[in-house]
């Protein structure tokens, strides 16, 4: 079994390492780009995540892969242990349990190597570093992990420049970091971003913070990015006219039926996130059923937190360039439509769309802020967590229409 989560660098980084590479690094017991746990026990979990976390930083700018060896011995020899799909599966969760932001590049496979099985996670370098684990910044200093100083971070930041960074965290060069609200900043986004022990450190300014966050380029050349002026911006549409929702309560069930209410909803992120949630529970007219028995009980025509992943699917994923269109949530009398710009986006596809599993990142770094404010606790799980919540409720599974430029997601009331 192979569990393959790629975000391409380079076709170079991302070929099969061969068994000899593997072996090379496993008999290396100086190498800053090998990890080795004897088993799957104890403070292994937790100590493989900061290899992992520490791997995605690269600090040394090797530019190659990391590895993970599960059933080696600190001599590189092999303990033997089983290498069963449980603890495949569980290794390739670590780029989705949410405790590693952004998302990590992974892949997950079982390789024979010195006479036995062994898990084998290679980990590639962050296009757009700093990682962290639960509020830390995990690096290699040699062969040991530790924790990021303030000096390392800046060296992070600054390698962003020379990278091919996704969209979420271009920058906007015409904005002014006046335009970012720190306040928001320093009261809601920091302390869920960092550890309370590393935010007492003083020796990092505000610019080394707000560029370890992604929300300007670096501390010495503070222009706002994407995501810095969606998540604190003070006015996102104003840089990202697509950085709304349209929402449309049509009393009926054909387009061209009578408006009952309509909002461009709009602001930060998290602005934007909250104001749908009201909008949504406005909307959810609870039905009351005293007849069937003695205590009254409330059941509603859609699940809320089904609602709330899928809008959120759609913001998380949607495409935020070369386009003016907004996620439209379509309120109808039969069912909820939610139209999202962008079409299938790496290793998602048309034919696996939705599959449990499969799961890639457009904007790692909106995935991320998203889940520091607290509207995302596990990635790649909305819509598998979606259509059980609409099972239990009654509801019809969610459909969803792919096409390339565009996903079209249709929720129907109960049948």
């Amino acid at each position: 079994m192979c569990a393959i989560l790629p975000m391409p660098h380079n076709n170079e980084m991302m070929r099969p390492f061969s068994d000899s590479e593997f072996e090379a690094l496993l008999n290396d017991l100086e190498s800053d780009r090998a990890e080795r746990k004897e088993a799957w026990a104890g403070s292994a979990p937790a100590k493989v995540r900061e290899a992992v976390c520490a791997f995605a930083n690269d600090l040394p700018g090797h530019d190659l892969p990391g590895v993970v060896f599960i059933g080696a011995r600190d001599d590189g020899t092999a303990s033997g242990i089983p290498v069963t799909d449980q603890l495949l599966q569980t290794l390739a969760d670590i780029k989705t349990d949410g405790k590693i932001v952004p998302p990590p590049t992974i892949t997950v496979e079982k390789r024979f190597l010195k006479g036995a099985d062994m898990a084998v996670l290679t980990v590639f370098p962050a296009d757009a570093p700093p990682v962290r684990l639960e509020g830390r910044i995990w690096i290699r200093i040699g062969p040991r992990r530790g924790m990021a100083t303030g000096q390392d971070e800046r060296i992070l930041n600054e390698r962003r420049r020379y990278r091919d960074l996704p969209f979420d965290v271009q920058p906007l060069p015409s904005c002014d970091i006046t335009e970012l609200k720190r306040t928001v900043f320093e009261g809601e986004y920091l302390p869920n971003a960092f550890a309370p022990d590393v935010l007492e450190a003083n020796e990092r300014s505000m610019e080394q913070r707000l560029a370890a966050c992604r929300m300007i380029t670096t501390a010495d050349t503070p222009v706002p990015t994407v995501l810095g002026v969606l998540v604190i911006g003070t006015s996102p549409r104003s840089w990202l006219p697509c950085a709304y929702i349209q929402f449309l309560r049509i009393h009926g069930k054909e387009w061209g039926d009578p408006i009952a209410d309509e909002e461009d909803i709009d602001g930060t992120l998290a602005m934007m996130l909250r104001r749908l949630d009201d909008k949504l529970k406005a909307h959810l007219v609870t039905a009351v059923d005293f007849v069937s028995e003695t205590t009254e009980r409330r059941s509603s025509p859609y699940p809320l937190a089904a609602l709330q992943q899928l809008a959120r699917n759609a913001v998380m994923h949607r495409t935020y360039e070369n386009t003016n269109s907004p996620i439209r949530v379509y309120w109808f009398d039969d069912r909820i439509e939610i139209h999202s710009p962008g079409g299938p986006y790496g290793v998602v596809t048309k034919a696996n769309f939705g599959r449990p599993g499969v799961t890639d990142y457009r904007n790692p770094h909106i995935a991320e802020a998203m889940k520091v404010l607290g509207f995302v606790q596990k990635f790649g799980m909305g819509i598998a967590t979606a259509q059980k919540l609409l099972h239990e409720n009654g509801n019809p599974a969610a459909e969803f229409q792919v096409e390339d430029n565009f996903v079209t997601n249709i929720i129907r009331l109960a049948s």
